[in-house]
């Protein structure tokens, strides 16, 4: 039942980016039609499904993710673990932090700009166990500044959720070296320059 399942909530993800999705100069996909500009909510309710039914036995206290194209994906999740806290992480062009926050350097792949992300320590606390969410991952970066932050509180990350992934890069890869699940819901194989998107099949 649960294969089953997933084949129809994913593929509804698939056709959307087959669809939608677009491919801009430097190996950029743009899917922010449907994901994270504007948002079709009943996708992003299959999403959240998805991502319950992947880390359900992990038990989180609560879900950590990174302004602003994380909250949907992780509001939509934690109404399937019973409305659990998400707390997200701040972006800041600051060069400096105060001493009531965790942060990280987070250098973003789409805008080549490096960020300040910050989370107050009166939201994340030790022992607390979280499911790390966002929506894209190229090389890992917002990822591993979570984790780092999380890490900062003595926090425990039970795993990480990324909607879209290039499996060309080595996001994926970076995050399991370090030790964590990463499970992702659709993976792109390839962007053409033509503006062709081929995407990964998945075992179901």
């Amino acid at each position: 039942m649960f294969k089953y399942v997933y084949y129809l909530s994913m593929k509804l993800l698939e056709d959307r980016i087959l669809k939608d999705g677009i491919v801009l100069a430097g190996d950029v996909l743009k899917i922010d039609g449907f994901l994270n500009h504007q948002i079709d909510t009943k996708l992003m309710e299959e999403i959240g499904k998805e991502f319950y039914r992947l880390f359900r036995d992990t038990n989180p206290d609560k879900i950590l993710t990174i302004e602003s194209s994380g909250i949907a994906i992780a509001y939509a999740t934690s109404v399937c673990f019973d409305y659990i806290p998400i707390v997200f992480a701040k972006k800041t062009y600051s060069s400096n932090s105060g001493d009531d926050v965790y942060s990280c350097v987070e250098h973003s792949y789409t805008r080549n700009i490096d960020y300040i992300v910050q989370v107050s320590k009166e939201y994340l606390s030790e022992g607390e166990k979280v499911l790390i969410l966002d929506d894209f991952l190229a090389n890992g970066d917002a990822l591993n500044c979570l984790i780092n932050i999380c890490k900062q509180a003595n926090a425990e990350p039970v795993g990480c959720g990324v909607t879209v992934a290039k499996t060309y890069q080595r996001g994926i890869e970076r995050i399991r070296e370090l030790g964590y699940d990463v499970q992702v819901l659709a993976k792109i194989k390839a962007l053409g320059e033509d503006g062709t998107i081929e995407i990964e099949e998945q075992d179901v």
